[in-house]
């Protein structure tokens, strides 16, 4: 946590956009940013497979509270940035539970088709849409393999927290997990990671995929993981433990 703190308070040579009160947007410029390039973070999560079981939806429940999602009709197809789903081999019999969210790739389709510019990548590898300017064509959400994105049909009934720190901006616009990010920028973690550790197995990391003396960076260098149709180049910043 001190070292997204840290981050942040040296990136003055960064230009800024405020995209919502809780919500930045920082760009690289001038002569620092060869310098800045090299310490960019690239945030992202590492999901064990092994650790989460079918019958716990604490990430799933802290999200929907977060941000307005469940309520008392709420099913599986309605609004969500983050579901799960369970996986079994019809050959094997193998099976697994993990969370699917927005994949933050590197390489965003949804991005690469949004007429708006409604849909970008920060610097730091977070996918965001701005729903401000989303005129609500769904190309993204035809664009993204990973079915990680909604349309919104309503206005959100997300907690006092959420609805002050990310807005939105209207009825009729495409969401998706934008991983917390006024969280991140305020040198916290997702809420569904908190949830994880707190309520539910510990299956979810979260943290900085650059630093090579992160927990995060260190257990995707140790262990075999695998991401969700990585030969498409998406490069996505979600990582999977125990799924393949």
């Amino acid at each position: 946590m001190s070292s997204r703190r840290d981050f942040l308070k040296s990136a003055a040579s960064l230009a800024v956009t405020t995209l919502a009160s809780g919500v930045t947007l920082y760009s690289m410029s001038g002569e620092a940013s060869a310098a800045n390039a090299a310490k960019t973070p690239r945030w992202g999560l590492l999901i064990d497979a092994t650790k989460c079981t079918p019958d716990c939806s604490a990430c799933v429940d802290a999200c929907g509270k977060a941000y307005g999602w469940h309520n008392e009709s709420y099913s599986p197809t309605d609004e969500q940035w983050i579901r799960k789903v369970n996986v079994k081999d019809p050959e094997s019999g193998a099976s697994f539970s993990a969370p699917v969210m927005c994949q933050h790739c590197a390489n965003p389709p949804c991005v690469d088709v949004c007429p708006t510019g409604a849909s970008f990548k920060r610097f730091d590898g977070i996918v965001l849409v701005n729903r401000h300017i989303c005129i609500g064509c769904r190309y993204c959400m035809m664009a993204c393999p990973y079915k990680a994105r909604s349309f919104v049909h309503h206005g959100g009934r997300g907690s006092d927290e959420d609805k002050r720190e990310y807005p939105r901006g209207g009825h009729g616009t495409v969401e998706a997990c934008n991983l917390c990010v006024q969280r991140i920028d305020a040198g916290g973690v997702p809420h569904c990671v908190e949830a994880c550790q707190q309520k539910g197995q510990g299956a979810i990391l979260f943290g900085n995929l650059n630093d090579p003396e992160s927990e995060i960076a260190k257990r995707v260098a140790t262990y075999r993981t695998s991401r969700i149709r990585d030969d498409l180049g998406c490069e996505p910043g979600v990582h999977y433990q125990g799924i393949s």
